[in-house]
């Protein structure tokens, strides 16, 4: 058997989710029953001292120093963030890593000029998240988050930033900010391998 017909058996085994490969061990079965090797929580917490940080407790890391750009608001995220497509926003986009580079994630945070008005940063870029987080509080004065999740499969240069073989999906989560009276003040993408992870929310119960 040659190696190209075992690696297109082997790309066919894991795109029918029966194989599955864990870096640094191997190529093994899939089984139904099976938990994946990492759980990353999801959602932000605010700390005593009032900074904001992801409920994930990992550092993450920009392999290079972001840069906010003006660029136009697309259609799907203009309507989240309840502004005319094509809307003036403020765009910060990259790869992250965490654990030394074992990790890898990509993150685009856009903030609609429009949220900015009458503000500080009316002239100036808003910081990046998560200390995003702290300069809206500073105008709206409570923050609330949600989150949509769904799987695709990664466009070629998605797949290369974040190295997944061919086959894997990835877990695509849009994060909007709003404030408390509901108002969307800013929207996240992270774009995160699928295979051998699982993301894990807290559900609050509301009651009168």
């Amino acid at each position: 058997m040659t190696r190209p017909t075992v690696r297109q058996g082997i790309a066919e085994l894991r795109a029918a989710g029966l194989a599955e490969v864990m870096m640094g061990r191997g190529m093994f079965v899939r089984s139904p029953h099976s938990r994946p090797s990492l759980t990353r929580p999801r959602g932000v917490r605010r700390e005593p001292d009032g900074r904001y940080v992801e409920a994930d407790g990992l550092r993450w890391e920009s392999a290079e120093e972001p840069t906010a750009t003006r660029t136009d608001a697309p259609l799907a995220l203009a309507d989240l963030l309840r502004i005319p497509p094509g809307g003036p926003v403020y765009t910060y986009s990259g790869l992250e890593t965490a654990e030394r580079g074992r990790l890898r994630q990509l993150h685009s945070t856009y903030v609609p000029f429009s949220v900015l008005l009458d503000a500080k940063y009316e002239s100036e870029a808003p910081p990046p998240a998560p200390y995003l987080y702290t300069a809206l509080a500073e105008l709206v004065h409570e923050l609330h988050f949600t989150e949509y999740l769904r799987t695709r499969m990664p466009l070629p240069d998605q797949a290369q930033a974040l190295r997944l073989p061919d086959g894997v999906p990835v877990l695509h989560v849009i994060r909007v900010t709003l404030d408390q009276s509901g108002k969307p003040l800013a929207l996240e993408q992270f774009h995160v391998p699928g295979d051998d992870l699982e993301l894990s929310y807290p559900l609050d119960v509301g009651g009168r």
